[in-house]
């Protein structure tokens, strides 16, 4: 792992993904890149005939300019905090939209990790609006990682993969692995099994040895797990073996597709109090 990326807007849960990126960059020898996005307001700077409205127009720019300062300190105050002694790290100002700026970023520094703090959603808010995580753990180039409270990665030493064993995850195994070295991690390999998608506990123990076998997994154990939904059993199953992480494979889906079959890695994330680690599926 060389870079790890970290969008900040300051939150308490920005805070926590702050204090655990610093902690992974420590362990791995990789470079810290904080980023903290400013929106700027748009379509306020006009009159009632439509023409524009200098001093509003000029207003808005001293709220800006007065607005951009206090993040810059707040960025500097946080570049010096004591968790990062040790740790190679740069901060940025971006401005723009969120999700946008973030996925640029990861491009541009090529970020093999992001870290992000998350509050989580549910009822309408998450059905018809979902947040700037979610968009990130749909679409993001490289594997996000979610935290909800403050953790030591020293205490991270259970993962729990949730997986069907497919081809399609190799890539995602690949990368799991990684963490899994540098956290000195037991990985959990968890079929979930529901009313729409059961399989018996010998098809399942005979792909996950050819898995394990394939993928050369180390220090691993097999769970089959029960459950209505594959969201409800992820987080039952890691509730329930006192898991650190839980670790998942998504598809990235947009747009229609995404309406009609939702997305189990987002429904995790959302729910989950657990740090959750994703990545999409290469296609």
């Amino acid at each position: 792992m060389k870079t790890i990326l970290v969008p900040t807007d300051f939150s308490e849960e920005a805070h926590h993904a702050t204090h655990v990126a610093a902690q992974l960059a420590k362990a791995s020898d990789a470079k810290l890149k904080v980023i903290h996005i400013i929106e700027i307001p748009t379509g306020s700077s006009f009159n009632t005939i439509g023409e524009v409205d200098a001093s509003s127009f000029m207003l808005d720019r001293i709220m800006i300019s007065r607005l951009v300062e206090v993040r810059k300190e707040k960025l500097k105050e946080l570049e010096k905090s004591s968790v990062f002694r040790g740790v190679k790290v740069e901060s940025e100002i971006i401005f723009g939209n969120p999700y946008a700026g973030i996925s640029k970023e990861i491009a541009k520094i090529k970020a093999n990790l992001v870290i992000m703090g998350s509050k989580g959603s549910s009822g309408i808010e998450e059905v018809l609006i979902g947040s700037n995580t979610e968009k990130i753990v749909r679409q993001a180039l490289c594997p996000v990682l979610t935290i909800k409270k403050d953790v030591s990665i020293k205490k991270l030493k259970n993962i729990v993969f949730a997986t069907n064993f497919s081809e399609e995850v190799k890539g995602v195994t690949k990368e799991i692995k990684k963490l899994q070295e540098i956290l000195g991690a037991k990985i959990h390999l968890v079929k979930i099994n529901t009313p729409n998608s059961f399989e018996t506990e010998r098809e399942v123990k005979k792909a996950a040895q050819v898995f394990i076998k394939t993928h050369q997994i180390s220090n691993t154990q097999v769970h089959i797990y029960n459950a209505l939904s594959e969201e409800d059993g992820i987080i039952h199953f890691a509730e329930d073996y006192k898991m650190d992480m839980i670790a998942m494979a998504t598809h990235g889906r947009t747009g229609f597709m995404h309406l009609l079959s939702g997305s189990i890695a987002e429904d995790v994330v959302n729910h989950a109090q657990r740090p959750v680690w994703t990545m999409t599926i290469k296609k």
